[in-house]
């Protein structure tokens, strides 16, 4: 369905659409004069040694001096103590009935709290803020009296931040207007093509009933009628999404809408809607054989639905909350990506055509990793696009050892590395492929020396965990002489780079040694984090805090996938992510299974290599956090439902009691062999 298409129905259905606008608009202006205005104040507080602890030296005397990091458990606790449920009601009956959150301050690693109050009434929002200021210092004394603690080793609080003038909080009251405005156009949108295809199924039904020689006249009129325009089909709706991944730096979004409001993530939203009007229009139709993934991604939809309910009844902070809301985003994103992919594509020739563009675009991004690791700099940071901030502060150039840590277009040379270890089996499918023998040697093995080499660049066990899946899927089932000069140019590979980049093979070798030993300080960070997840895992173990709702600013980073996960949408959530990646892992296989041809059987393998890697490394990184990489991984959990659909529609069907002869079409299969003139036929290869 075209854009001109598009616009003739909106234009038909204009009794549908302007009064959803026209409702929205005054639904907004309703909103905004009488939802009041929200003040915020904030103040900090310090937690200080003992007096008897400030007298050592080197402090003399001094408390400040002396406020060190080992006060942050005692922080923790009095944070735990104010947001209970007892001191809640403290201070409801000091006054303080305005919603208020207590943590840690931003961008500190020592003792210091941050208190917040939100509330509609300027004055009194200052007022509690002095009260909980106050109420702070009382508990920690109540709490350390309790403990029969001397009041010469008494911990104490100091006011660093007094409390703040309140400041109007614009940008909520803006946003809700916003998502009034944009339900309201999406809602009427929907609407206008779900009415034109109730129109057009009932005209239908008439003209079946009809009987008068003018039906088909009518028929042949409409069908005039109907707008020309250029056909826009899902794989080129895909591309665009695709260029946009690929060249815009993933850091990069729209104010507010943090990790997931990319560019291209906006457009496969857009996307969406263009696959609703089609659908319901009646252009498009799911190809049989094609459920697999969208059964998946809805398991993954129930999880992520039950963890927002979850985190909307347990008194979330705003963070928590907006979080929450980016999950439902990016969910959206995801479900946009696999519907396009497995249910839009129609066609296997545009299939095919989408996996070499991927494949032709991670090469360019590949391409940009070599640059910055041989000038030590990210070229992502020259980037700049009017309207879009970054979503990480302070990117800088990593460094591991004397390398620099490309990332290419991505935030983080972990995406990065995952990224390419995702595509690469796909294009060493499509440099074999028979198809492609046409084109020159460079043109077909460039992607592959390209992403092959770009992985150990980046100086991570995740790139290298993730090329050698992809070996040790791929290359076993190969052909032994394809197989052993495989093999030859491995090695000759492995040379090259210890001859051209002295000390990488090493530094790599180095990472792994320290991993066996558990003496590597980041493998030691991860160890540590697998049991503070626990009592965030015991609150609620079924469908956890909430998608997005695990910030590490509040929190801490998890560095797995799979304890993010168990966090956020808990046992219901893992489970609906391990049946995602097992889906792929079928998928690749079933392919395999049932291809005639060996160009499509190492498709299958490639999809088999590309899940069992978002598996594997999935426990590197929490990978579905970063948008390239998610992209990415879902679109090709969705190639291959798609294909397995075009193959299993494509292979002989068997014949059994009820239907005893052949499908048309389909050949019997050839007699064993006997003696005969005739030379037998080829093989087919």
């Amino acid at each position: 369905m075209s854009i001109r298409e598009m616009a003739a129905v909106l234009r038909r259905r204009w009794y549908v659409i302007v009064p959803a606008i026209l409702l929205s608009l005054l639904a907004a202006l309703h909103l905004y004069r009488s939802v009041p205005v929200a003040y915020q104040s904030q103040s900090s507080v310090a937690l200080l040694d003992s007096s008897a602890a400030a007298k050592l030296p080197p402090a003399f005397g001094n408390p400040i001096s002396n406020a060190g990091g080992a006060l942050v458990v005692t922080a923790d606790v009095l944070i735990r103590t104010l947001s209970g449920a007892d001191a809640a009601r403290d201070l409801h009956s000091l006054g303080v009935t305005d919603p208020y959150t207590v943590g840690f301050a931003a961008n500190t690693s020592g003792p210091l709290l941050t208190l917040t109050v939100t509330g509609t009434d300027r004055a009194k929002v200052l007022e509690e803020t002095n009260t909980l200021t106050a109420f702070a210092g009382e508990q920690l004394n109540a709490l350390q009296a309790a403990a029969k603690v001397q009041p010469a080793y008494m911990v104490q609080t100091a006011p660093v931040v007094l409390p703040q003038t309140p400041v109007p909080q614009l940008k909520s009251r803006y946003q809700q207007v916003l998502g009034v405005l944009i339900l309201g156009a999406g809602g009427g949108f929907v609407l206008s093509f779900v009415a034109d295809a109730l129109l057009a199924a009932r005209r239908r039904r008439r003209e079946r009933s009809a009987a008068d020689p003018g039906g088909p006249g009518r028929a042949g009129r409409a069908g005039r009628r109907r707008p020309r325009g250029r056909h826009v089909d899902a794989t080129a709706l895909l591309t665009g999404y695709l260029a946009l991944a690929f060249f815009i730096p993933s850091n990069l979004t729209l104010p507010g809408l943090g990790g997931v409001g990319t560019p291209a993530n906006v457009f496969a939203l857009l996307a969406l809607f263009w696959y609703l009007a089609t659908w319901l229009t009646g252009r498009i139709r799911p190809a049989p054989g094609t459920r697999l993934p969208r059964v998946a991604m809805w398991l993954l939809a129930v999880s992520v639905l039950a963890s927002y309910v979850a985190n909307a009844g347990r008194g979330s902070v705003r963070k928590e909350l907006l979080g929450a809301d980016r999950g439902l985003i990016a969910l959206l994103v995801w479900v946009s990506l696999v519907v396009l992919v497995s249910a839009g594509i129609q066609d296997r020739a545009r299939l095919d055509v989408l996996l070499r563009r991927a494949v032709v675009m991670g090469t360019i991004v590949a391409a940009v990793g070599f640059y910055d690791f041989f000038t030590a700099t990210n070229i992502a940071d020259s980037i700049s696009i009017p309207g879009l901030s970054s979503s990480v502060p302070q990117i800088t150039t990593l460094d591991r050892g004397a390398f620099t840590r490309p990332r290419s277009t991505t935030a983080q040379p972990l995406e990065f590395g995952g990224m390419l270890a995702l595509l690469l089996p796909f294009a060493v499918q499509q440099a074999f492929d028979p198809v492609r023998g046409h084109l020159r040697a460079w043109r077909r093995w460039g992607p592959v020396a390209l992403m092959g080499g770009a992985l150990p660049l980046t100086v991570s066990r995740t790139s290298i965990i993730g090329a050698l899946i992809v070996i040790l899927v791929m290359v076993p089932r190969w052909k032994p002489v394809r197989r052993w000069t495989a093999i030859g140019v491995l090695v000759g590979a492995v040379a090259c780079f210890k001859v051209i980049i002295p000390g990488l093979i090493g530094t790599i070798t180095a990472l792994f040694a320290s991993f066996l030993t558990n003496s590597d300080s980041s493998t030691q960070a991860r160890t540590v984090k697998y049991s503070a997840i626990v009592p965030y895992l015991d609150e609620r173990p079924l469908a956890g805090r909430g998608l997005g709702t695990f910030i590490p600013e509040l929190y801490f980073f998890t560095d797995n996938q799979y304890m993010l996960t168990l966090a956020e949408m808990g046992f219901l959530g893992l489970v609906a992510l391990l049946f995602l990646f097992l889906t792929g892992i079928h998928q690749g296989g079933a392919i395999r299974r049932l291809a005639a041809g060996e160009s499509d059987r190492e498709l299958g393998q490639a999809f088999f290599a590309s899940a069992l890697v978002a598996l594997v490394v999935s426990a590197t990184f929490d990978a579905l956090s970063f948008p390239m990489f998610a992209g990415m991984f879902f679109l090709t959990i969705a190639a291959g439902g798609s294909y397995l659909g075009f193959i299993r529609r494509a292979a002989p069907k068997p014949r059994s009691v009820e239907f005893p002869c052949l499908p048309a079409g389909q050949q019997p299969p050839s007699p064993s062999p006997r003696p005969s003139p005739a030379p037998a036929p080829a093989p087919v290869r």
